[in-house]
């Protein structure tokens, strides 16, 4: 049986959207792209080498696809050499180009199929950006491990990780870690039931079954965006100061 494990950027109020450039997802307005390239360093590339050093599977969503399957094919390093060598499943009721190699469609029966993937022998499969469709995961009680990036930021609008219709679920820390920059990488697996306290006579359920529904963008408060000092984003697509791996890094963190 595999593990679907998500690695999700998020900043302390928990917004996913949009974390490395500016025109990355505008939806609804949102106007702070790029939160997380001030805090990008090599500290994090080690993790991100440590992580993909195993053999992987990718499950992607249809746009986080479509904007990784015309890069990485060109690229070498690390995270291209994984990313090219692992099988890519995408879930999309769209038509889809299939072209980049090892790529496959889960179009019908998503989720009984994703359950179906589980059960198979083979690789963790990582699930990276792909915002939609980790709420799928979520909301069926699919996903074994989540790998959390956390960003000294507070942004107040955008999507978050954890949206309406997440299930009740406990998990346990595996790992943590504070970087120089100020992320914190909190690493968590699924653990047995949700449990609350009080008196209350009623059962906690381990996995209560939701009907699935789908996936909705949910807005916060109309905060103003803080950070040590006013909130720094990625004003330009250029990552010409930066070196090629950060700058390869930087397409790892779509969250479409």
């Amino acid at each position: 049986m595999r593990k679907i494990v998500v690695l999700t950027m998020v900043s302390l109020d928990g917004v996913m959207q949009a974390p490395s450039g500016p025109e990355e997802d505008t939806s609804l307005g949102f106007k702070y792209g790029g939160w997380t390239v001030p805090y990008v360093d090599e500290s994090l590339g080690d993790i991100i080498d440590e992580e993909l050093s195993v053999p992987v599977d990718l499950l992607l969503g249809r746009k986080t696809y479509e904007i990784f399957a015309p890069y990485w094919p060109k690229q070498t390093g690390t995270i291209a050499d994984s990313f090219n060598k692992a099988k890519k499943y995408v879930v999309s009721e769209k038509t889809v180009d299939l072209t980049w190699k090892e790529a496959i469609l889960l179009s019908d029966a998503v989720v009984a199929n994703i359950k179906a993937l589980k059960e198979e022998e083979g690789p963790m499969l990582q699930v990276h950006g792909s915002g939609k469709l980790v709420q799928t995961l979520l909301k069926n009680d699919l996903v074994d491990e989540i790998r959390l990036r956390i960003f000294p930021v507070t942004i107040g609008i955008g999507q978050r990780l954890f949206a309406e219709g997440t299930l009740p679920a406990a998990f346990e820390l595996l790992e943590s870690k504070a970087l120089p920059s100020g992320v914190l990488i909190a690493n968590y697996k699924r653990s047995g039931e949700f449990k609350t306290g009080g008196n209350s006579s009623a059962p906690a359920t381990a996995r209560p079954s939701i009907p699935h529904a789908s996936a909705a963008v949910i807005n916060g408060p109309a905060q103003t965006p803080l950070a040590s000092g006013s909130l720094k984003v990625n004003q330009s697509a250029d990552t010409s100061s930066l070196s090629q791996y950060m700058a390869d890094f930087q397409r790892m963190l779509v969250n479409c």
